[in-house]
């Protein structure tokens, strides 16, 4: 990448580990200033009883290896022409005594504990409205590509490193050998043994629809117009344009724009969620940002104060939501899903969690058999086959909390209905023709599947 002396362009360079046990990859930045600085020092020469690494401190011949023919060292053309007692140096000393650092003598990234490493990397300058960040493109051996942007904290050499998204671009998993960079198309085209396959450099909706959001995402391809997340371009002067890449601070671009953003109702989203007493439910909840952090709070019925949900051994927080195990009837009311960033908070679920008691589910399930379940009755009678065997299955499932797992569950069902087709094995032979018959006038029909047969989803 060129900077602002054209003779000490930007270099940039992945790293993985060799190790089985510590696996790890990393991207440094390099100036070519510094490189060339250490191409012109000592080289590195093996000398003493124990062959340890020391400056080569002897007569280096002329022209000095390493540097390329021209008339100015020795008027040589091509190094076929060099002299026998350069080549001979050159092959004894491969290497040079002191190393190229980075830039700040550290990595800008650094990824450890993750089930891929780098294998390939072109970067792009952009210019945004704060300034010019370096986004880089990172191929990995499992075939997905990671999209991040370098910002600057206090100081232009103290980097921060932002991992805007992490796209999968082939089905297979497949190592990434080639990645080429057309600004001109705004395109990026990444190569492995799989195929080609050719990605945009930027996707500004998938950040949201608010201001906020599109803030907080920090890419420097993307920009707030006033109603959409979308390109930025320099050259365009609208004021209603906002973009904050060093510091992500939605409170004070976009704090004009909060009534605005409160029209998106369709942003937060809300969901009535039944569960049965003595047993477990998921409330799901992921934030768009991989840098937000999530905060829930609960809210009782009849209430207005909130309450922060506290951890313990009946409420779990994962990644993806939180498990409520054991649920009590004092566990009903809302939960509300909130993203923090850059100290912006934003409400992104609420979920309404009713409790039944198993008291009352029993009353349910055995109304029938007292003689005032004719509106079930006639609900039953209603029913296709299949909807009655998934119905069945699906009581059944909720009233015995007690099954520790699924499988168990899906064990009991699988050796119900395997038993059931031992039984009648003549009855569904003698019928073949008859299903026969009945595939024959499907095959014309729309496969698309009604919102009422489907189960167990319509219970």
């Amino acid at each position: 990448m060129n900077s602002k002396d054209p003779k000490n362009p930007i270099v940039y360079g992945v790293f993985t580990t060799s190790s089985n046990i510590f696996k790890g990859s990393a991207v440094c930045m390099y100036s070519m200033s510094d490189v060339r600085r250490v191409f012109l020092g000592p080289y590195a020469h093996r000398d003493g009883p124990n062959y340890q690494w020391v400056p080569y401190q002897g007569r280096v011949p002329y022209p000095r290896p390493g540097t390329c023919p021209s008339k100015t060292f020795g008027g040589f053309d091509s190094t076929k022409d060099l002299p026998d007692d350069v080549i001979t140096f050159a092959r004894s000393h491969p290497a040079m005594y002191n190393p190229v650092f980075p830039i700040n003598n550290r990595p800008i990234m650094i990824k450890t504990d993750v089930n891929y490493q780098f294998t390939q990397i072109v970067v792009d300058r952009v210019d945004a409205e704060d300034g010019q960040y370096d986004v880089m493109f990172i191929g990995t051996d499992v075939g997905t590509v990671l999209k991040v942007v370098s910002i600057p904290k206090e100081t232009w050499h103290d980097l921060e490193e932002v991992l805007l998204e992490e796209m999968t671009v082939f089905r297979e998993p497949t190592t990434i050998s080639a990645m080429e960079l057309s600004t001109k198309q705004q395109q990026l085209y990444v190569g492995s043994t799989a195929g080609v396959a050719q990605l945009p450099l930027h996707r500004c909706d998938i950040y949201g629809k608010a201001c906020a959001e599109c803030c907080l995402a920090r890419d420097p391809y993307c920009a707030w117009d006033g109603s959409s997340c979308s390109r930025y371009f320099p050259t365009a002067k609208r004021r209603t344009r906002r973009q904050d890449i060093r510091n992500g601070d939605p409170l004070t671009h976009c704090s004009d724009l909060q009534h605005h953003d409160n029209h998106h109702v369709h942003s937060l989203e809300e969901r009535i969620i039944y569960g049965v007493e003595n047993s477990s439910t998921f409330l799901e909840c992921s934030p768009k940002s991989q840098r937000a952090l999530v905060y829930w709070q609960f809210q009782r019925r009849n209430e207005e104060r909130k309450e922060e949900i506290r951890v313990d051994d009946h409420i779990i927080r994962t990644e993806q939501g939180l498990l409520l195990r054991s649920l009590q009837r004092k566990d009903s009311g809302n939960y509300l899903c909130h993203a923090v960033e850059h100290g912006f908070m934003q409400t992104l679920l609420k979920v309404t969690l009713e409790v039944i008691d198993t008291e009352h589910l029993e009353e349910l399930l055995h109304k029938d058999d007292d003689g005032d379940g004719s509106k079930t009755k006639e609900m039953s009678n209603s029913m296709t086959p299949s909807q009655k065997v998934w119905y069945r299955d699906f009581m059944q499932l909720i009233n015995h909390p007690n099954l520790n797992t699924m499988d168990e569950f899906c064990e009991q069902v699988w050796k119900r209905d395997r038993k059931q087709r031992r039984q009648r094995p003549g009855h569904t032979q003698g019928n073949s023709n008859k299903w026969k018959h009945l595939q024959e006038n499907k095959k014309g029909r729309n496969r698309r599947t009604h919102e009422f047969e489907r189960a167990p989803r319509s219970v």
